[in-house]
């Protein structure tokens, strides 16, 4: 399991005091007013951000850092990652998992067949859905309880049941 989760991209500055404009990669953008530092991910060594103050306009989030006070400052950050410690984390709830700890899980159906390779998740209104990789193409699973019976970390296996139908789309 990683112990870093991005919750956010700088996407561009926001005026000329060091301010940014953040595309938020966490389900819920509000929980940045509750965020004390972020963890700037730069090479070779990260850097920790104290987060000054927060706005949201539109479906960004505007952060100011301490550490910046002008534009030319932070400008070179642009397209950076911002992270944050495992523990800093929302707590999920029941049969939620990071998004992080289901990429590259094997995929077995139910019937205990090897399927293939969870590749991506894709996060629609309704509900997300499983991009797993097979032998010779990709499937697209709806993150549905009578699709997706099990989700084991410590093995790093799914487990599916196939519908009918789904694999014909």
């Amino acid at each position: 399991m990683e112990d870093m989760l991005r919750v956010g991209v700088i996407s561009s500055t926001h005026g000329v005091r060091g301010e940014v404009k953040v595309y938020p990669t966490t389900d819920d953008a509000k929980r940045f007013k509750k965020l004390k530092t972020v963890i700037l991910d730069i090479r070779p060594e990260p850097v920790t951000l104290n987060i000054e103050n927060v706005k949201f306009f539109k479906n960004m989030v505007i952060l100011k850092f301490k550490e910046f006070n002008n534009i030319n400052e932070i400008e070179k950050y642009k397209g950076r990652d911002l992270l944050i410690h495992r523990n800093q984390a929302v707590k999920l709830g029941p049969d939620e998992n990071f998004i992080v700890d289901l990429i590259g899980l094997k995929v077995v159906t139910d019937e205990g067949e090897d399927f293939g390779v969870l590749k991506d998740v894709l996060k629609t209104g309704a509900n997300d859905v499983y991009v797993i990789e097979g032998s010779n193409k990709e499937y697209l699973f709806p993150a549905i309880r009578e699709c997706i019976k099990n989700v084991d970390l410590d093995a790093k296996i799914m487990t599916v049941h196939i519908m009918d139908g789904l694999l014909e789309l």
